[in-house]
């Protein structure tokens, strides 16, 4: 069963985002038994350029890989796709004809608008026999939730086609709720229970970031289950912070 298939099968599933640009951390985190890893185009360190290392890591311990676009320009899906991701994060989605037009950068014609171009890594350089539809179907759309915009439409967004997971990004969203870096706080616990309750009426994933590993259980049980923990920089951090104190 492929990652995509046991997300929408509903299944836990825990990984964790790549922030550092470095193909040794991506491999690192792969070979410590996460699902799935996913590079941060966004925030991270490193760009596109790195993003190749950083499939080949996880690829050789078999684990996937998805990259945060820097945004959802039909040019930035395509290139990270034409590389080997083997799926996207939206971020900063507000509405759903957003969600539809970004949705439609991950797929090829008919059904999006996806450039066309069998000689690329993703494709094997030419030796992928798949057909393009086969192609459209592998890959995994991630649509974050972290804006009042979102949280209001979350619903509608749901259930548009091509939705795997609706992510929240818990400090965007606190902060557009006015509570910022209050993770507990009953407004955003709500909110929480929005994507949860709208992710399941429509069959698809609700995910979230676990700012710190202890906070993946209680995330878990309220209904998340698609969970990023941490990254491999706050990961890091982590480990050698108890180190440094021993």
């Amino acid at each position: 069963m492929t990652l995509r298939e046991r997300v929408r099968a509903g299944q836990s599933t825990r990984g964790t985002f790549l922030n550092l640009g470095s193909a040794g951390a991506a491999e690192v985190c792969a070979l410590a038994g996460f699902d799935w890893l996913l590079v941060d185009l966004e925030h991270g360190a490193g760009g596109e350029d790195g993003l190749v290392a950083q499939l080949l890591a996880g690829a050789a311990r078999g684990v996937p890989v998805f990259a945060r676009a820097e945004s959802s320009e039909r040019i930035r899906v395509g290139h990270v796709l034409d590389l080997g991701a083997q799926g996207v994060m939206f971020p900063r989605l507000d509405t759903p004809d957003q969600v539809r037009e970004a949705l439609a950068h991950l797929w090829y014609p008919p059904q999006g608008d996806r450039g066309i171009a069998g000689y690329n890594r993703a494709r094997q350089f030419g030796g992928d026999e798949r057909d393009n539809a086969s192609v459209n179907e592998s890959l995994l759309g991630i649509v974050q939730i972290e804006t009042a915009p979102a949280l209001q439409n979350v619903r509608e967004i749901a259930s548009i086609p091509g939705v795997d997971v609706l992510f929240v990004g818990p400090s965007d969203l606190s902060m557009a709720l006015g509570i910022p870096g209050q993770f507990d706080h009953p407004t955003l616990l709500a909110a929480f229970d929005d994507v949860i309750a709208a992710a399941r009426d429509c069959g698809i994933a609700a995910g979230i970031l676990a700012v710190t590993p202890e906070r993946v259980g209680a995330l878990a049980s309220r209904g998340f289950s698609f969970i990023g923990v941490g990254s491999d920089a706050s990961l890091l951090r982590l480990a050698a912070k108890v180190a440094a104190q021993n």
